[in-house]
């Protein structure tokens, strides 16, 4: 529970420093943190406790049931979820470093970071 508290604060903190700040690295750097929130979010969802990993050894033990065959009698935590959160950080490091190098080059084409100085890129 506290993980996804912190995650949901995580992504609101996010989002107030991309709407914010006028700056585009702190519009960048809001949009990592609302990235790792959501990550945590995922994690914290799909998080049973007092479960084990999905590696079917001796920490997992079978019943035998007349209807369903074999069944697992104890909770296995579900990897679906970790191997989502392994793909989303990837793809937001991508992203991030795609979101800095067009800030690189905005900053060598007029020299600032400031988001306002932009008012002919704007629709």
């Amino acid at each position: 529970m506290l993980v996804l508290i912190g995650g949901i604060l995580l992504v609101i903190i996010g989002i107030w420093a991309m709407l914010a700040r006028k700056n585009i690295i702190r519009i960048v750097i809001g949009f990592s943190i609302v990235d790792t929130g959501i990550h945590l979010i995922i994690v914290a969802v799909g998080y049973i406790q007092n479960a084990t990993a999905p590696i079917i050894d001796s920490a997992v033990p079978f019943e035998k049931t007349a209807t369903d065959g074999i069944k697992l009698a104890s909770k296995v935590v579900d990897p679906v979820p970790s191997a989502l959160v392994l793909t989303a950080i990837v793809i937001g490091l991508a992203v991030t470093a795609l979101l800095l190098s067009f800030t690189i080059r905005l900053f060598k084409v007029n020299g600032s970071l400031n988001i306002d100085d932009y008012e002919e890129l704007k629709w």
